[in-house]
């Protein structure tokens, strides 16, 4: 397009500042666009190539843009700036630019390498963005449909509509139903050219759902409220939630199991893992020096998984389970975000792996739960014990229900689910130091405890 050394220029300055751009600290990012096919009259969906001086892998964006000759009112926020053809805003936060994403979904249209799937019957429904934006940006249409839009693109099939449609297929109510998805080929002259991406997913809005993060939140304010009662003795407590958030996980990873393969765990592939959660390890101690004491405590853990000799097969999982990714509804828990983590390219994210990391993450939410609302109350040093309370009240009732769900014996998995809550903890260490440095004491706390526990003798293992 002739346009495109304008819209190169604009993006140049506004790509490195949205939230979701993964090359900051990369030195010298060259910008260009690989991909352009119009939507509508006005919105024009580009793919853009990042390139860096460091000589690291390129990353590839979707930015959908609306050019206008004129300016709407509020919009203001999301102008990149002003081209020969008129002004460039960010499609995704432009009314007229999620109506034009949602006709072309809802007709199945095929433009050039973009393609649109819809499964369900759509309605042209007002429009409007939400959230915070990390990783991707959601529009919510009319309270109906929920269209999450991929920013960083990856080859292959993004596991969030892999993992949903085969679970809603499979016919489980732990799922939002899947209506509709847009993908297409990978643009550029790097590897991955030509392979399939998914650019968004749309599934049934659950505007009656709540975030168990906040549930939980809520019941840690009552709690504090309180003061000198237990847990089990405040109005709010979210023990039984929690049971039921365990059984439905349970539900969930048993239906993965079978639509997807699995595989038995041997010797190798035990340690293939453990050395992984040494290199991440090694990974954090160079950034976080406060982590040296406990490291002999951590490589003990990450040893100890290297000699079971009967671990949990491993399979499709969520991959990135905590209390942000569950809903509460009138009919249940559901989960959402099957996409694992974003960071992560998507064939490491499709790997099989042990259900035991996705209880591990819901463990490490139940203590940040708990622990973060301390922050908010450090002149009250009591609180702490009620803290640890909470936590782990609830973190043994949604074990509870986990095993009475799926009949796993996690007694027999204590090992390899310290380990994974300590590589959980480790990873919260570093990125809090990066992010957010007031909260580091959350995760370095639980890396203190788990490094000071006295690691069971895996069932069945050589230890044995």
């Amino acid at each position: 397009m002739r346009d495109h050394s304008e819209l190169t220029s604009l993006l140049t300055d506004w790509l490195p500042r949205q939230r979701w751009f993964a090359g900051k600290g990369r030195a010298d990012a060259r910008v260009g666009i690989v991909g352009d096919v119009p939507v509508s009259e006005r919105l024009r969906h580009l793919v853009v190539e990042v390139v860096y001086s460091d000589g690291g892998p390129r990353d590839l964006y979707q930015v959908p843009l609306m050019i206008r000759p004129d300016a709407p009112h509020g919009h203001s926020g999301f102008l990149l700036g002003e081209i020969s053809a008129g002004l460039v805003y960010d499609g995704l936060h432009d009314a007229d630019g999620s109506a034009a994403l949602l006709d072309f979904l809802s007709a199945g249209r095929r433009h050039g390498t973009l393609a649109a799937h819809a499964v369900a019957p759509l309605s042209q429904l007002p429009a409007h963005s939400v959230g915070a934006e990390q990783s991707n940006t959601s529009i919510v249409y009319g309270e109906e449909y929920i269209l999450k839009v991929f920013r960083r693109l990856w080859p292959g099939v993004n596991p969030d509509l892999e993992v949903t449609r085969a679970l809603a297929a499979a016919g489980t109510r732990h799922v939002a139903t899947p209506l509709a998805w847009l993908d297409g080929e990978l643009p550029g002259g790097e590897t991955g050219q030509g392979a399939e991406t998914t650019f968004a997913f749309m599934q049934e809005y659950l505007r009656s759902g709540t975030e168990g993060w906040k549930l939980a939140i809520t019941s840690v304010r009552d709690l504090y409220a309180e003061g000198d009662l237990p847990p089990d003795e405040v109005g709010g407590d979210f023990a039984g939630e929690s049971e039921r958030l365990g059984a439905a996980t349970a539900e969930v990873h048993t239906l993965l199991a079978g639509c997807f393969p699995t595989a038995k765990v041997d010797p190798d592939a035990l340690r293939t893992t453990a050395l992984g959660l040494h290199g991440r390890l090694d990974a954090a101690l160079t950034a976080v020096p406060e982590l040296t004491p406990h490291e002999g405590g951590a490589r003990a853990a990450y040893d100890a998984l290297a000699a079971v000799a009967a671990a949990a097969p491993y399979q499709r999982i969520h991959g990135d389970l905590h209390l942000g990714q569950v809903l509460r509804t009138e009919n249940g828990w559901v989960l959402f975000d099957f996409e694992g983590e974003p960071a992560r390219p998507v064939p490491e994210r499709r790997r099989l792996d042990s259900p035991l990391r996705d209880i591990a993450g819901m463990l490490r939410s139940f203590d940040y739960a708990a622990q973060s609302m301390l922050l908010e109350r450090a002149d009250e040093p009591g609180l702490a014990y009620r803290a640890s309370e909470w936590a782990e009240r609830n973190r043994v009732a949604f074990l509870d229900g986990y095993q009475a769900a799926s009949g796993l014996d996690l007694s027999a998995h204590a090992v390899e689910l310290r380990a994974y809550e300590l590589d959980k903890a480790v990873y919260e260490v570093l990125y809090e130091a990066r992010h957010r440095p007031s909260w580091v004491e959350i995760p370095l706390g639980a890396v203190r405890r788990l490094t000071a526990l006295q690691p069971p003798l895996p069932t069945g293992s050589a230890a044995a």
